[in-house]
């Protein structure tokens, strides 16, 4: 019954910031990898950052410099900070983590429902 909720898309110009948030609740027992997808219309999901449980990231080359992941293991929430955004960057924002419910159990891929943010140019 984990589940990962988001916040913070929205309409922005050109050269402007978002913050996305992600918070998982339910039964869990420990997070490992979370991370960040998109889907722009007409194309496929494809992968935007990643942060380790310990804290180690990684990031796609079209947003290097421009977007910062990190998270917050006390509240079991990730970020994305965006900023120069660019028309390109339109599309759903997912939120993703591997989560392991239960003492004991297996880690399980979970995923938010989706925010869409829009870059106007």
């Amino acid at each position: 019954q984990v589940r990962l909720v988001e916040s913070g898309g929205g309409l922005v110009q050109a050269g402007g910031s978002l913050r996305l948030s992600c918070a998982a609740s339910g039964t869990i027992f420990r997070i490992n990898t979370m991370g960040w997808h998109r889907q722009a219309p007409g194309k496929q999901r494809e992968l935007v950052a990643t942060i380790t449980s310990g804290g180690s990231t990684d990031y796609s080359d079209s947003v290097k410099g421009r977007f910062t992941i990190s998270r917050d293991n006390a509240k079991s929430t990730v970020y994305l900070q965006m900023n120069s955004l660019k028309p390109e960057d339109t599309a759903v924002y997912y939120c993703n983590a591997d989560i392991r419910p239960v003492v004991g159990g297996r880690y399980f891929d979970y995923w938010g429902q989706g925010t869409q943010v829009t870059v106007s140019s």
